[in-house]
């Protein structure tokens, strides 16, 4: 893999926070009154437009809401269709007659899809985890990892993005989930995280998920599946009554923000994102231990089972390569989450 963004960030402390947060707010309005663009690839890249989603797709058995129980063997919600090289599918040749990708993506989550606000020299690039896998899925469907077009969406945007036809598919620290599975077709899974408590160092007392939230006010991304974590806490009597909940932001990183403002005293997120944001800020750490398992999964449109075969496809190959997600977990999460024991094994219907 052609290596992307390998200048060094250093943000470090609540300043580089708070820096980093205002760059991304402000990418954030750009990013929601202008298309973004990459890099001015073939196929009219550069015409600030990111294109119609997957076009005419074709049909296929979906998992249904019955189909999928996160708690029985072999019908988990990251099971998908079985991968395949075909690329006569009419979803894979809308996108092949277009010429370019359409990806959602994040744009201020660090080390996953991120501007490097102290990168002057490549301001206009997004990269990350997740970018690079979005660049290797344009690589093997058009020829070349340039042939995008990333479009920055919210946490709550994800599924009607997909759903309206804005993007072709959401590579976006995703969560495969049966309740989402209703709405949206889902790849196998490509990295393996679990809910988890972010809190101040100096919050001695919040120890993780469960009693020690007792008054505290909590915040997560609506539409998450932090949020749903948090409701069902609520509901089972997991996280205490008197637990306020009720700060639900756009994106995750304005999660961080309001616990800077001290606005909240805690934010629940997935743990892979939550570490990165303590490697970024000495202030704050992760508190307890994941409470749930969860699994990322590029997600597509219903019915168009040919194009998540395809990048299905390009999973497995991405997975055994030695420059593939090895080498992108090494240069972009090794810092913050440690050694992997690799990717998650693909599961097939």
């Amino acid at each position: 893999m052609a290596e992307r963004g390998t200048s060094k960030v250093s943000l470090r402390g609540w300043g580089g926070v708070a820096a980093m947060a205002l760059a991304c707010a402000l990418a954030v309005v750009c990013a929601l009154l202008l298309p973004l663009t990459q890099r001015g690839g073939s196929g009219g890249e550069g015409d600030g437009s990111t294109g119609i989603g997957s076009g005419g797709v074709g049909t296929g058995v979906q998992t249904r809401a019955e189909d999928c129980d996160p708690k029985v063997e072999g019908k988990e919600p990251e099971r998908s269709v079985r991968a395949s090289g075909d690329d006569s599918s009419a979803a894979v040749q809308a996108i092949r007659n277009r010429g370019y990708l359409s990806v959602g993506v994040d744009q201020n989550s660090y080390r996953w899809g991120y501007r490097d606000p102290n990168n002057t020299d490549r301001s206009s690039e997004l990269e990350g985890f997740d970018i690079d896998l979005a660049h290797e899925i344009a690589k093997e469907l058009l020829g070349s990892p340039d042939k995008i077009r990333f479009k920055a969406i919210p946490t709550n945007q994800r599924i009607p993005a997909i759903k309206s036809g804005q993007v072709d598919m959401v590579v976006r620290t995703m969560t495969i989930s049966c309740d989402r599975l209703k709405d949206v077709a889902f790849s196998t899974a490509y990295f393996q995280t679990g809910q988890q408590v972010l809190a101040p160092k100096t919050a001695t007392d919040i120890k993780g998920f469960g009693a020690s939230l007792a008054g505290k006010r909590v915040c997560s991304a609506a539409g998450s599946t932090a949020e749903s974590a948090l409701k069902d806490g609520k509901a089972k009597g997991t996280l205490p009554a008197d637990t306020d909940i009720s700060t639900t932001v756009p994106n995750q990183l304005d999660c961080l923000v309001r616990l800077q403002l001290g606005e909240v005293d805690a934010v629940v997120t997935d743990g892979a994102l939550a570490a990165s944001q303590a490697a970024q800020d000495p202030t704050v750490e992760l508190k307890g231990k994941p409470f749930t398992t969860e699994f990322y999964g590029v997600a597509m449109k219903q019915g168009a089972d040919g194009l998540v075969a395809r990048v299905n496809q390009v999973l497995d190959d991405y997975r055994a390569g030695s420059d593939g997600w090895r080498a992108s977990y090494a240069k972009w999460l090794e810092p913050a989450l440690g050694p992997s024991a690799g990717p998650p094994a693909p599961k097939y219907k």
